[in-house]
């Protein structure tokens, strides 16, 4: 395979580092210029590739408009083509050596807050472009060793104010408006954020408005709990920002990024100074 794709692509693959939805991504290097590559290939096999194939299409754009050190880049995209079709695609994009939220090592609570003051300025920055991210879950947040972060997978991104014809999303982290399909906005972001912290500090998905099941596929309703109330050791100032974030009501959340971004300062600051805020901040 690794022939094939050196053959067809120019890359020389080293390994494959990654298997997502009818993807495989592969450590490689450009032959052009000998840049090392993360190798997003997708392969046309069925019509319902069609979908997966426009996410990467869209990743490949929405990172062209972006040039944040917290959003993963993306390089060249080669569509490979056969009988007027495209049939494979390589996506070129930035190699960074980390683990994903989900995949990684336990946090302190120190470390969580500081990691999603990144990733709320990342997303930020994509707002500031008229852009949304649609899909932040512990698994598009890249840690590495030296505690450096990544925003990746923007295949569902889209401009401020999109309407979807279908619903998008990760269903723990999904936003109610994307559910109900209606216009998207930093908003959304900001509840997709907020459930994410919600996971990353009690250990629990939020409720969504796409329920989950129980062994006889019936839906069971599911009322959220407070992070406080679920791990007493989370001051009470954080737990009201999460709860804050993941508000069904767009209107009810923070008004946009930086205010999220202001909010993880005060509670980073009580942290390092040792005084937990207690109150509503």
């Amino acid at each position: 395979m690794a022939k094939g794709i050196l053959d067809i692509g120019g890359f020389t693959i080293k390994k494959r580092i990654g298997v997502g939805a009818r993807t495989t991504i592969y450590l490689a290097t450009d032959d052009l210029d000998g840049t090392e590559v993360a190798l997003k290939r997708v392969i046309f096999e069925k019509p319902e590739d069609a979908r997966i194939f426009e996410q990467v299409e869209t990743e490949y754009k929405i990172a062209q408009r972006i040039n944040h050190p917290y959003v993963r880049k993306c390089y060249k995209l080669k569509k490979i083509r056969s009988m007027f079709q495209t049939k494979e695609m390589l996506l070129a994009m930035e190699y960074f050596d980390g683990q994903s939220l989900e995949d990684g090592p336990a946090l302190s609570l120190l470390d969580v807050l500081l990691v999603f003051r990144m990733v709320a300025t990342g997303l930020n920055a994509m707002h500031q472009c008229g852009l949304v991210h649609c899909d932040i879950k512990p698994n598009n947040i890249l840690l590495s060793k030296a505690g450096a972060i990544r925003i990746i997978d923007l295949g569902q991104g889209c401009r401020i104010g999109t309407t979807k014809r279908r619903i998008q999303g990760t269903p723990d982290y999904i936003a109610p408006e994307q559910v109900r399909r209606k216009p998207l906005g930093p908003k959304t972001d900001i509840f997709n954020l907020g459930a994410t912290m919600y996971w990353a500090i009690t250990g629990k998905a939020v409720p969504t408005l796409i329920p989950k099941k129980d062994p006889f596929g019936l839906p069971v309703k599911e009322s959220i709990r407070q992070p406080h109330e679920i791990r007493t050791q989370i001051p009470i100032g954080i737990s009201k920002l999460v709860m804050d974030c993941v508000e069904e009501d767009p209107a009810d959340r923070p008004t946009d990024m930086m205010t999220v971004i202001s909010r993880l300062d005060l509670m980073i600051h009580s942290i390092l100074s040792g005084k937990p805020k207690t109150n509503s901040q």
